[in-house]
């Protein structure tokens, strides 16, 4: 196995945002906490030990316990919800919906990041313990944009009505999903596993949580993987002073509302990624959950019947705190409410919302974690990578848009150079020379000349051009197998980690998949991989 790196910003696929935040840009330090390095975590550690209470983290272990009740632990798992309980105890976490069998390749980029930092974590400050967790996106209601995986080009999808959180949903109908990706994966050893999972997961569990759970658990356990449900009665109780202060005196609008204008001020190319609402809370009952909207002193769920006045409202989250579930702007306090945590890791998108995030936490007098990119990787098959050696591709050049990628590899394979700017050279030498003369003469001849030298070098690009195509029709066949490569290797036009599902590559590499990519991954690097296998 090869392994390579490149920087995040080289790729073109990352954000002024993010990578500037990688870069330590000086104009983004007053969003963040403390940059990921493993020094800065002594710090992180202090202050998450002065403000965790133990009570919470009695709370959160019978939790745990109670959600782990039907799922067979590994002892590794089981150690690290015991260890919960000692204030030494802190944990690093990712989050995700639950995407149908994992949804795309990242899934698992994201969890063996989490893993892997709590290893290091673990050799750097070994008197305490450091817990790896992935908290499922139980609460989700976008059902679109997990019913689904690609596999070989092909998208599975599960086809049924979906209201509610996704968590709660009956696994009924998986079987036909089942049945097509059993029907294409083939009978090898592998392919077999594969199956197995699959059906152990959907097909043997009631609900798309514990599906989810199992299927984590299965991958994961090994390495000590604690999943967490958000949406437990216990774990909301604890969240209860932070919700009446978002319902009640819209302190999360009000200091995320500041923050994203702030950060937006900092460039022109900073997309603010989400906007907050008035109340960050939605209603959730069976097969519903909607926004909470205050009107005329009374509160109102989106789209029902149903209302509170404010003393009714504030009954109903005391008696029933599983009912309040937060958006993507209260989710990341929920966290770090429950757990005594240090680090999130997220995608792009994820570490550019949570940017606008601290003076919230702050308000609310929460610590906040540091924010840490997760792993990003591109995965070459050995018969991939010789294709690449024989067409001398560097896989540096794979990240281009497809346009500039065949005009670079054509302009350096091509016996004709293409490359007209000793032409411009002498262009500009010869109308030095007309300058010279126009100089002594009147305007209209020196506008005369200026005309001349824009139509004629612009008459050169045209040809540079014209050769540049006419190269390409000359060299056709070369042009098919570059695309061709870098179109099975960024599908759709895009990061491979985006598209692809895990079980491709697990039909290569079967159960060394994982291992595989735990020995491959750093997370503090902050770099892209690319693994060659």
């Amino acid at each position: 196995m090869d392994i390579d790196c490149l920087p995040f910003r080289n790729t073109g696929y990352f954000s002024a945002l993010i990578c500037d935040y990688l870069d330590q840009k000086e104009d983004l330090r007053p969003f963040y906490n403390r940059f990921p390095t493993l020094e800065n975590f002594k710090d992180q550690i202090e202050e998450k030990a002065n403000s965790f209470q133990d009570a919470h983290r009695d709370v959160l272990y019978h939790a745990l316990q109670k959600q782990y009740a039907n799922t067979t632990a590994t002892k590794k798992t089981q150690d690290h919800i015991k260890q919960l309980k000692e204030p030494i105890t802190f944990t690093v976490v990712t989050g995700h919906q639950l995407n149908l069998f994992t949804g795309p390749l990242y899934f698992l980029y994201k969890i063996i990041s989490t893993i892997n930092l709590t290893v290091e974590l673990k050799k750097k400050y070994p008197k305490y313990n450091f817990v790896p967790v992935y908290w499922m996106a139980t609460e989700d209601h976008d059902f679109e944009e997990i019913n689904y995986f690609n596999f070989k080009g092909k998208k599975l999808q599960w086809n049924r009505k979906a209201s509610g959180a996704v968590g709660d949903l009956k696994t009924e109908g998986l079987d036909e999903v089942y049945d097509a990706f059993a029907n294409i994966l083939g009978n090898t050893i592998n392919a077999q596993a594969l199956k197995q999972l699959f059906s152990k997961a959907y097909l043997e569990h009631d609900t798309l949580t514990e599906a989810t759970r199992y299927l984590a658990n299965a991958l994961f356990g090994s390495y000590g993987l604690v999943i967490i449900d958000g949406h437990d009665a216990a774990l909301k109780r604890l969240l209860i002073p932070y919700a009446k202060k978002d319902i009640l005196e819209e302190t999360s609008f009000q200091e995320v509302s500041v923050s994203a204008k702030k950060l937006a001020a900092v460039s022109e190319a900073y997309r603010i990624q989400v906007n907050p609402r008035e109340i960050n809370y939605f209603y959730l009952v069976e097969g519903v959950r909607e926004r909470i909207i205050a009107k005329n002193d009374k509160f109102y769920v989106n789209d029902t019947q149903i209302e509170f006045t404010k003393e009714e409202l504030i009954a109903e989250l005391e008696q029933h705190p599983e009912r309040f579930s937060p958006n993507v702007i209260a989710r990341p306090l929920y966290q770090e409410v429950i757990l005594p945590n240090l680090c999130y890791i997220g995608g792009g998108g994820e570490i550019a919302y949570w940017l606008e995030l601290k003076a919230m936490f702050k308000s609310m007098q929460v610590p906040f974690p540091i924010l840490l990119l997760r792993n990003s990787v591109l995965a070459i098959t050995e018969k991939q990578a010789k294709k690449l050696d024989k067409m001398e591709i560097a896989v540096a050049d794979l990240f281009l848009k497809q346009h500039s990628f065949i005009n670079k590899k054509i302009r350096n394979i091509s016996n004709i150079d293409i490359d007209f700017s000793p032409q411009k050279a002498l262009l500009e030498t010869h109308f030095e020379s007309l300058y010279e003369i126009a100089a002594q003469t009147d305007a209209s001849f020196l506008g005369a000349v200026k005309a001349q030298e824009v139509k004629q070098k612009k008459g050169l690009a045209h040809l540079e051009k014209r050769l540049l195509k006419a190269q390409k029709r000359k060299l056709k066949d070369h042009v098919v197998r570059m695309t061709d490569i870098q179109n099975e290797l960024f599908p759709g036009q895009s990061l491979q980690e985006r598209n692809l599902n895990f079980s491709e590559l697990y039909l290569e590499l079967g159960e060394d998949l994982i291992p595989t990519l735990v020995a491959a991954l750093k997370p503090l690097q902050l770099e892209f991989t690319i693994i060659k296998y």
